[in-house]
């Protein structure tokens, strides 16, 4: 009967609102990018000391889930993780988005974020005391190999051009070890800069790698962002929830992935994502259809990045260990409240923790129908409006999210020097998926690696260490297996003389001239450049203490050899023939492109010293010139001016004076 009491306190009509705002809210922030659920959450944690413990607690609790949801919104339309939780929800839904389903995809989103942040509040209620000590079983071993785990999805990213996929991840990993080594403290990689030392910004990153390259691209043709549908299909509700039902598997097994892995602290849904991808991938009966629009990837991403947010939950009430940054938030919101954290939490203080876990269900409810209706309107919404406010918008909005994260002008400048580079790679067949993962799990890989080295050198038992551990050795298997699984397949395909996987955005993407097993001499040259990359990361680490040089050393060898493979596979193949230009293609126009690119380099290089309005907006109107195939009326211009000014200036006031930024003190407003 207590439990029916809770449930009722968390029904009250003030606590309700709460959780209805705080969903819509962190939809929103989720949507944008840069925004994260960390920003929200910290932003929001003092008005939340007026309120009750327990309904504060629901409102934080509402805009977490909603934001972690949200990411999911600029990762099908745009092709850019709102949040770095979404990163593996963009191989799938963009390819969705581009055929013209992407409100069916935001549909099967919205169904699979649902279902599994429901399995994870479900979990932190019912399980919490018990599913904390699966928390402590894991140390830095597990935590290592967890990372290789995440890193084998490159295997099944790189189908047909697998070599480029691991220099891709050498080289995430790399940009991972920019700054203070996580372990020993050593300076690493920083060219003398101030900018560096702080290592790369993991969402700036994410901003570049993905988003750039799409508005570079975006401006090159007439051709519309994504496929518009001549017949009104609506959100696709019954037709998702369809493909849902008869995805179950995937969507339960996704979820219970998310809740375990969102226990474990520091893991995150970003870890989440990719290995419930990757094993949806590896069960799937067809694994060549992932990365070309397949519902089971979105389901099985965001399935399991919603369930880490009540899985994150369980050791930071049960332990005091927060599982993510937005955990540790939250834990200082308790503890501000006079809430003792610990396993007598859930006696002596049961009336605060249990109306919460409850208000969080509610809030995941409430997702559906929020997640619908934003959802249709969000689709429609980004197909009909005209390229030429689609890309200043989406471009101002790398520049702000990118400089929202700490107020930083380097952050923005390094998201567009990654952009630009990304951009230049994906040309040439190095697609940026296998650099994120790299990026995103190499401080994770790195410090399970050098204390665990460090933890078996004393006990000298190395080899013990990593592989005599029950966990680990689980780990290992499912890592093989992954690793493995697709050239299983490839060569099974092969045997049935099936046709082969193919190439997409998600795949790492090689050209006709590769795929016909001519020479590619474009990958002879990069070959070339990241082995002189490779040789001077490893003459960096001759000063450094051995912690300090242990992984970068091992990472600078990998890319000097996978290197040597790429250009060796090349060598040997016959010279490719002269392709003819198909004269019905439409030629992208580069010029546009070269514009582009001085217009944003100017835009990120100027806003520190002229100041962001004044700037953002000459951008924006100058990236509209460029985005704009026709000459447009008077009329048009007007209301370019005033969308653009409105735009511009909302944010402005949002982050100077609601988020409370620091903004650049320019010479001009």
């Amino acid at each position: 009967m207590e439990v029916l009491g809770y449930f009722a306190a968390a029904l009250t009509p003030f606590n309700l609102a709460l959780a209805l705002a705080g969903v819509i809210l962190g939809t929103i922030i989720g949507a944008l990018l840069g925004l994260s659920a960390t920003m929200a959450v910290a932003v929001l944690v003092p008005f939340t000391f007026a309120m009750a413990p327990a309904s504060g607690l629901i409102a934080l609790g509402a805009i977490y889930t909603g934001a972690i949801y949200g990411g999911a919104f600029a990762a099908i339309l745009v092709n850019t993780p709102g949040t770095p939780s979404s990163i593996a929800t963009t191989f799938d839904g963009y390819p969705m988005a581009k055929r013209g389903d992407g409100g069916l995809a935001v549909t099967l989103a919205t169904i699979a974020s649902v279902c599994g942040g429901l399995i994870g509040a479900v979990s932190l209620i019912l399980l919490a005391p018990p599913l904390a000590n699966v928390a402590l079983a894991f140390g830095p071993t597990e935590y290592f190999w967890l990372a290789v785990f995440g890193l084998t999805l490159i295997s099944a990213l790189s189908v047909g051009n697998t070599v480029k996929g691991l220099i891709g991840a050498c080289l995430g990993l790399l940009l991972s070890a920019i700054g203070v080594a996580v372990v020993g403290g050593d300076v690493r990689y920083t060219l003398n800069s101030q900018m560096l030392l702080g290592g790369i910004d993991i969402t700036s990153a994410l901003i570049g790698l993905y988003c750039v390259p799409v508005i570079i691209d975006l401006v090159a043709t007439k051709a519309p962002h994504l496929k518009v549908i001549e017949v009104e299909q609506g959100i696709r509700f019954f037709e998702a929830l369809r493909l849902s039902m008869t995805r179950k598997f995937n969507l339960l097994r996704s979820s219970v992935i998310g809740t375990a892995v969102g226990i474990l602290p520091g893991a995150g849904g970003s870890i989440a994502g990719l290995i419930a991808y990757s094993e949806a991938r590896r069960t799937s009966k067809h694994p060549e259809r992932f990365g070309t629009g397949e519902p089971d990837g979105v389901i099985a991403t965001e399935s399991a990045n919603n369930a880490t947010v009540g899985g994150g939950f369980i050791p930071t009430l049960v332990l005091g260990i927060p599982g993510t940054p937005p955990d540790a938030i939250i834990l200082g919101a308790l503890l501000v409240q006079g809430i003792k954290i610990g396993p007598t939490l859930f006696n002596d203080q049961a009336d605060i923790v249990y109306t919460f876990m409850f208000g969080l269900l509610i809030a995941t409810i409430l997702m559906l129908p929020i997640g619908l209706i934003l959802g249709r309107y969000a689709y429609k919404f980004i197909i009909r409006v005209p390229k030429s406010l689609l890309v200043p918008t989406v471009a101002f909005l790398t520049i702000l999210g990118s400089f929202a994260i700490h107020s930083n002008p380097s952050d923005m400048q390094m998201m567009f020097v990654l952009g630009v580079l990304a951009w230049i790679l994906e040309r040439y067949g190095f697609a940026p998926s296998p650099i994120v993962l790299g990026l995103v799990l190499g401080q994770i890989a790195e410090q399970g690696f050098v204390q665990s080295y460090l933890i078996g050198n004393a006990q000298d038992a190395i080899i013990e260490m990593f592989f005599g551990r029950p966990l680990s050795m689980a780990i290992i298997a499912f890592a093989l297996l992954t690793l493995f699984y697709p050239l299983f397949t490839s060569l099974r395909r092969r045997r049935r003389k099936a046709p082969p996987s193919e190439a997409t955005d998600l795949v790492v993407k090689a050209d006709k001239a590769t795929l016909e097993n001519y020479r590619d001499v474009p990958a002879i040259i990069f070959g070339a450049l990241f082995i002189g990359l490779g040789v001077l990361a490893y003459m960096e680490t001759r000063d450094l203490s051995p912690m300090g040089a242990v992984f970068p050393k091992t990472l600078s060898v990998a890319l000097v050899l996978f290197s040597v493979m790429l250009i060796a596979f090349q060598i040997g193949r016959p010279a490719a023939r002269k392709k003819q230009a198909d004269p019905a293609a439409v030629k992208p126009s580069n010029i546009r492109r070269f514009a582009t690119i001085v217009i944003m380099a100017l835009w990120v290089a100027l806003l520190p010293m002229v100041g962001f309005f004044v700037t953002s907006l000459a951008a924006f109107f100058c990236l509209t010139a460029v985005a704009s195939f026709a000459r447009p009326s008077a009329r048009t211009i007007f209301t370019y001016m005033i969308v653009a000014t409105a735009i511009v200036g909302t944010f402005q006031v949002l982050m100077a004076n609601v988020l409370l930024l620091r903004m650049p003190a320019g010479l001009l407003f």
